[in-house]
């Protein structure tokens, strides 16, 4: 492990994430008061669980890369698990919410299930890319625990054909589908606030410390 002065600073990119954060919402209460505050628990619990997940990633990546502290607390197992848990209850709060406000969006059933499949099967091919050709150990940060993933080659199969970013860009595509599926106006909301609030998380906390793992590991 680097010594402290070589290492990404805990703090690095934050503002960004706090002050975009903030912004994102406060949109989303705005819009969510234009649709006459649905569900307001659920709603919110569906809000704050990408907020706690990407908090938690952020924290247990910068303290590892720092000072190896998860390693030498809870280990890589439980983060993981916790890792997972987090992200499960993305999808199961927003579930919750979606089936809850079934129907509030108010689209036809034809577009309803058009729209639906196009999130649907590129999110659920890049699941599948994911899960098949970048392992979940790996995607869900591993690199910042064990040196031998910071030298594995880019993924190009499956959906990294077409992008280096297929989590992002089209695995996310599934909040858009739960919540076309049930023709749910809050659950696009949660939706398309998570979908925005991962780019938040690529510019202030992963590609930092993509640039530090990457430029260390030429070291």
């Amino acid at each position: 492990m680097n010594n402290s002065k070589s290492t990404i600073d805990l703090w690095q990119g934050q503002r960004l994430h706090y002050w975009a954060l903030t912004l994102l919402l406060l949109i989303v209460y705005l819009l969510w008061a234009v649709l006459a505050k649905p569900y307001p628990y659920t709603f919110w619990i569906a809000v704050a669980f990408p907020v706690l997940h990407q908090v938690y990633v952020w924290f247990t990546w910068r303290i590892e890369l720092r000072h190896s502290a998860i390693s030498n607390s809870i280990g890589f197992k439980v983060y993981v698990v916790l890792f997972f848990l987090l992200f499960g209850g993305r999808f199961v709060s927003l579930f919750a919410l979606a089936w809850m406000d079934s129907g509030s969006l108010m689209l036809p059933n034809t577009m309803v299930v058009i729209l639906t499949s196009i999130c649907a099967l590129p999110g659920i091919y890049a699941m599948y890319s994911v899960q098949r050709y970048f392992g979940m150990l790996r995607a869900s940060g591993a690199d910042h625990f064990d040196p031998k993933y910071r030298n594995m080659p880019l993924v190009n199969q499956g959906i990294f054909r077409f992008t280096n970013n297929g989590m992002y860009k089209y695995a996310f595509l599934l909040f858009w589908a739960i919540a076309l599926g049930f023709n749910s106006s809050a659950a696009m909301l949660v939706a398309a606030f998570s979908h925005a609030y991962i780019w938040i998380h690529y510019y202030a906390t992963e590609k930092p410390d993509m640039d530090y793992l990457h430029t260390t590991s030429d070291l």
